[in-house]
């Protein structure tokens, strides 16, 4: 829930119902993996809030919490998906609402170098969307062209709303580019209108 808050906006509703997922009895007798999640979902509310340091703390718990996660499977399967490519991606998430722009871009890095793209695909090109936005944001417009070239090729047969929105996303950040010959800028610019074609 504080997820959906935080993706439709409620920046408050979503540290409240986050912190109250740290607060109570079944988060203490959670299983570190379970905690690590819960804790990362924290720290984005946090930074999203404008809560600096508490926001870096969580994060550091939740990788203090997934370092300690059990590797042999015994831990509830709800949140098997939850690994360090998991953690990465949500760290830049949080980095990047905190403004800072080069710690979110080495996390998404993280999270693409450690993810299975073949199972997470749809994940895997949500993040390739999220850290060439990043790029884009450091000026660095030829990185972001390349990095939305793979986010593109990950999007290959995927029906998701994220993946439109990052596709949403590269249009929108290359529109200024649009019609000063730029080829990398127009043959993303050109891919991502195709796949909004077909994404639903």
């Amino acid at each position: 829930m504080a997820h959906q808050a935080m993706d439709l906006g409620h920046t408050r509703a979503a540290l409240d119902l986050a912190t109250a997922s740290v607060e109570r009895e079944r988060y203490a007798r959670a299983a570190p993996r379970e905690r690590a999640l819960i804790g990362i979902v924290r720290a984005r509310a946090l930074a999203l809030d404008g809560r600096r340091s508490s926001a870096v703390a969580a994060i550091r718990q939740a990788e203090a919490d997934l370092d300690r996660a059990s590797t042999d499977g015994d831990e509830p399967k709800r949140v098997w998906f939850f690994q360090e490519a998991s953690l990465a991606h949500e760290t830049a998430r949080t980095l990047w609402a905190l403004g800072d722009l080069d710690g979110a871009l080495h996390h998404f890095r993280d999270s693409v170098r450690r993810r299975e793209a073949g199972s997470f695909s749809r994940t895997h090109a949500v993040t390739l969307g999220y850290m060439g936005t990043v790029q884009a944001g450091q000026g660095n417009v030829d990185a972001a062209c390349r990095t939305w070239s793979r986010a593109l090729d990950a999007m290959d047969g995927v029906q998701s709303g994220r993946a439109r929105e990052a596709a949403v996303t590269m249009r929108t950040v290359l529109s200024p580019f649009r019609h000063r010959g730029i080829p990398s800028a127009s043959e993303v610019d050109a891919r991502a209108r195709v796949v909004l074609q077909r994404v639903v």
